[in-house]
């Protein structure tokens, strides 16, 4: 499994945001539509039906963001060095972001978790909305698309550079 962009792609399976478990929200990309997961958003849109996808409240990299991320790791490994009977924390969920899907003249938002604790560049969230985009096209563009990206997921084994997610996501987006 590896992430790209805003996508995680998992065995072929392609997921925008973390890939949920149990109840929590998510999203999944399939050949039949875009299926929402979790609580209160379980549905499917398929992709005759869908005019459009966008992207609202995705978290960019900032370095306010990382300062966070490092100041919270810091101020809980202290707290747990001098209260070691302190439960330890989990942490915070994961920032998350919306999908906005148009579809039959209605909008409908779906909420999925971020897989970049970080946050997510600039380029790589633009990329990322071309390739959404690209999704709505047609059926063939679709199934073309989806495939190349979910045939990437089962050859790749490991979570690719920077350079060469930008790569991955302008082919998956012409």
């Amino acid at each position: 499994m590896a992430m790209v962009g805003l996508f995680w792609i998992a065995e072929g399976d392609v997921y925008l945001g973390a890939k949920p478990s149990g109840r929590a929200p998510g999203v999944r990309l399939t050949p039949e539509g875009v299926l929402g997961l979790g609580d209160g958003q379980s549905s499917l849109w398929l992709w005759e039906d869908v005019q459009a996808l966008t992207l609202a409240d995705v978290p960019l990299k900032s370095l306010t963001r990382r300062a966070g991320i490092i100041g919270t790791v810091a101020v809980e490994t202290v707290m747990n060095l001098v209260l070691p009977e302190r439960p330890l924390r989990s942490g915070e969920a994961p920032p998350m972001m919306t999908l906005r899907v148009e579809s039959g003249g209605s909008e409908h938002a779906l909420r999925a978790y971020t897989a970049a604790a970080a946050g997510y560049s600039e380029a790589e969230a633009g990329l990322s909305g071309a390739v959404l985009s690209r999704l709505t096209e047609g059926a063939g563009t679709m199934a073309t698309t989806l495939t190349a990206m979910a045939e990437w997921g089962r050859a790749e084994g490991g979570a690719p550079r920077g350079a060469e997610r930008e790569r991955l996501l302008r082919r998956w987006a012409d």
